[in-house]
């Protein structure tokens, strides 16, 4: 007896009742990874969250984020991290600063060579996470702590992410051509085509005149 479905296509299948047929292994990239976006506005200032991207690879997902985030605003700069590869703190309210609710370890011997992490802050729900800095650790937690004592007088601080420096995908100095090209993207912005400067214009033109 063939398997009843509430869904047809699966009653057209006539699998058998009670048996679930094996699930056929997904081919590689089957699916793309998620990637989150930084970029910089301006040079000096810090590398912001603008959103996600999905892509097969960090190469590919650079281009999607540049092509999603970079051409209607000024940008100088981005970077890319997978998703996975972020460790977050839990979220706090507006007014606290999370590093104030973190347990930390005690510090021990390091046994490892430390390496460098980005941290990036959140400092009001609804805002995005700004890049605060470097630290050097041999872990995540280490980079929390060492992040706390550097920056955590900044707050409040809602949230606060970590990434090693080495799973972030920085554009280069000599990549600075690609932004370049038109800064402003002026072109771009609805207020540069001075709409309602041309309508007002064309009502002045064409004003119908009142019989004497």
């Amino acid at each position: 007896m063939s398997l009843k479905s509430l869904d047809p296509r699966v009653t057209r299948l006539n699998l058998p009742e009670g048996e679930v047929p094996a699930m056929e292994p997904k081919p590689e990239l089957d699916q793309f990874e998620t990637y989150e976006a930084f970029h910089q506005k301006k040079e000096g200032t810090a590398y912001t969250y603008v959103g996600p991207v999905h892509a097969p690879n960090e190469d590919v997902a650079f281009l999607f984020a540049k092509e999603q985030y970079s051409r209607r605003f000024a940008c100088t700069g981005m970077w890319i991290a997978r998703t996975e590869n972020i460790q977050l703190t839990p979220y706090g309210n507006d007014n606290d600063n999370v590093y104030d609710t973190i347990q930390f370890d005690e510090p021990t011997q390091r046994s490892e060579q430390p390496e460098p992490y980005e941290i990036f802050h959140l400092k009001k729900r609804g805002k995005a996470h700004a890049h605060a800095g470097r630290v050097m650790a041999t872990s995540y937690q280490e980079a929390l702590q060492e992040a706390k004592q550097q920056f955590g007088e900044k707050g409040p601080i809602v949230n606060v992410w970590v990434v090693k420096s080495k799973d972030v995908l920085q554009s280069a100095e000599e990549d600075k051509d690609m932004w370049t090209t038109i800064p402003e993207k002026k072109y771009r912005e609805a207020i540069a085509y001075k709409v309602m400067d041309k309508i007002t214009k064309y009502k002045e033109e064409n004003k119908p005149t009142t019989a004497q």
